[in-house]
């Protein structure tokens, strides 16, 4: 494969899709699959080949805002449909090139127009198990210039420029920590590709394995020329079937085309991929037990020193990315480091993709520049809170992210900024609640799952979040009282400063946070036995009932 076997391949698919008049791109991820959009594709088909004009009817990743789905764009019209079903079809293939179908019609140009999509630059466009459709949009331009035109330490010097920085959590500089890789001593290295995404509520990594595919192949094998790794593993859950389904065609079809393998692209680099499914287990995101899981063992992380970089996967270098970071690479080789480093914030570079749900207008995926304030991402990208309640707070990170109160929306998004207000970036999770949510049993949910999740290697995770979740549970039940409060902090912090990993060191994030924002909740529960949003069922006020009866 060449740059102009692939221009050839990109001039071809344009001149097939000149021959249709107009493009109907049907979402089907799994939010509107499950919505039925798999038989709407159909109808659409149908109504198209017993039409007058020529359409191409095309299934595509996930186009953002799921809540409205199933979802359909016209092309070249730009129109884009909402909760479209089979029964609409034969409307909207009429309606192609005259007034759009009104009661379909999405207006969405303010959840749009504040966006900047670089990882999510494809969605919504290509068919995810054409490797043509990829190709068409610059796909793999980016590692045949990496094979051709650069040296390893171009590529990482370019990475390193572009102020990329992990975002599978913990936000280390990418360029550094290739470069690391890339140093190590060893003959035999590995890249790994972390799609352990297990945090409630985020679908972000999910929905680029799904619909772009080929993106996260290509910015591993980029990755892995860089550090001078010949082997590549995708760690994906086993509750991903779709992206496990399509990312196993991507491969073949990159295999099939010369982009995988031995001599890739008639160059001496030679790189290939496998799939590795993970057992659901929410500690396996973290990298060495990420490590442990592909080879076989029991998936519990260890202490570092000595880091993966030095002694990873069977003791090698390796490289340890998720899906949003080597989503970034391909743009990053083909626009250059500056331009990546123009987006952002001062220490956050770029875009980060995040998956609003909750008590939100909008929910899906959006992709925002770094250091966009919350409140643009809530009010106007989101839709804001619906039903009449007003906005409590916000979750970044996942279980192990802090809850942000109204007051501070308007600080912007990065990592140093949520930090300082006791959350974290983590993969992109974020949670909106409302006035009917409670805080303390939101701390405790959260507990809850990192409980549960904990592998229990290290005690301070395994007995402290235990303790955790029985003293918030007693307070949620109103026979908590303000010595459980204390002894409470005195857990968090300890579990925080003596976990072996990340998830035992983040677990008490929850609850610090909302004790730092929402302390009147914890004494309304406890001293007045009152839940202020009236979730939870107190065992003080049961007793009175039933004395009353």
């Amino acid at each position: 494969m060449t740059i102009e076997e692939l221009e050839q391949i990109a001039k071809n698919v344009k001149q097939e899709n000149e021959k249709y008049d107009y493009e109907i791109n049907v979402c089907m991820d799994l939010a509107c699959a499950s919505q039925g959009a798999d038989k709407l594709k159909d109808a659409l088909v149908k109504a198209a080949e017993a039409g007058a004009k020529k359409v191409l009817v095309r299934r595509t990743g996930c186009m953002g805002p799921c809540s409205h789905g199933p979802l359909v764009r016209v092309d070249p019209e730009e129109r884009l449909y909402r909760r479209v079903n089979a029964s609409h079809a034969e409307a909207i293939v009429k309606s192609l090139g005259g007034a759009p179908v009104p009661e379909l019609q999405c207006d969405l140009d303010e959840h749009f127009d504040k966006q900047v999509r670089v990882v999510l630059e494809n969605a919504g466009y290509i068919d995810p198990e054409k490797i043509d459709d990829y190709i068409a949009r610059d796909g793999y331009k980016a590692l045949l210039i990496v094979l051709t035109e650069m040296t390893p330490s171009g590529v990482i010097h370019r990475i390193t420029e572009s102020g990329l920085r992990g975002r599978g959590g913990g936000g280390y500089p990418t360029g550094l920590k290739w470069g690391t890789v890339a140093k190590a001593a060893g003959d035999v290295k590995y890249v790994v590709c972390n799609g352990d995404e297990g945090d409630p509520g985020a679908f972000m990594d999910r929905s680029v394995m799904e619909g772009d595919p080929h993106r996260v192949i290509e910015g591993m094998a980029i990755a892995a020329y860089a550090v001078g790794a010949s082997k590549g593993f995708i760690y994906v859950r086993a509750e991903y079937p779709v992206a496990v389904s399509r990312l196993t065609t991507a491969l073949r079809e990159a295999r099939r085309h010369g982009l995988l393998g031995n001599n890739i692209c008639n160059t001496p680099f030679n790189f290939d991929v496998e799939i590795r499914l993970g057992a659901g287990a929410f500690v396996c995101g973290e990298e060495t037990a990420l490590i442990a899981s592909i080879e076989g063992r029991r998936g519990t992380p260890k202490p570092r020193p000595p880091y993966p970089a030095s002694s990873g996967l069977w003791g090698k270098p390796t490289l340890i990315n998720n899906v949003e970071t080597y989503a970034n690479i391909a743009p990053i080789v083909r626009n250059g480091g500056k331009w990546f480093f123009n987006m952002g914030s001062e220490r956050s570079k770029g875009t980060k993709v995040f998956a609003l749900t909750g008590k939100i207008a909008n929910t899906g995926l959006v992709e925002v520049p770094m250091g966009i304030k919350l409140r643009e991402i809530i009010e106007e990208i989101g839709g804001g809170v619906p039903g009449g309640h007003t906005f409590k707070a916000v979750q970044t990170g996942g279980p192990s992210g802090g809850c942000i109160p109204a007051d501070m929306l308007d600080v912007g998004v990065s990592y140093d900024a949520l930090l300082k207000m006791g959350s974290i970036m983590g993969s992109g999770g974020m949670i909106v609640m409302d006035d009917t949510s409670c805080m303390v049993n939101v701390a405790r949910f959260f507990i809850e799952f990192c409980m549960t999740e904990s592998c229990g290697k290290c005690i301070p995770c395994r007995a402290g979040t235990a303790q955790m979740f029985t003293l918030l549970t007693r307070i949620c039940d109103g026979t908590g009282t303000m010595a459980d409060l204390a002894l409470l902090e005195d857990l968090c912090s300890t579990v925080k400063e003596t976990s072996l990993c990340g998830l035992g060191q983040t677990a008490p994030n929850p609850v610090l946070s909302t004790l730092k924002y929402f302390r009147n909740e914890y004494i309304e529960h406890i001293v007045h036995k009152r839940c202020p949003a009236g979730v939870c069922q107190m065992e003080a006020v049961k007793s009175e009932s039933e004395v009353v009866a």
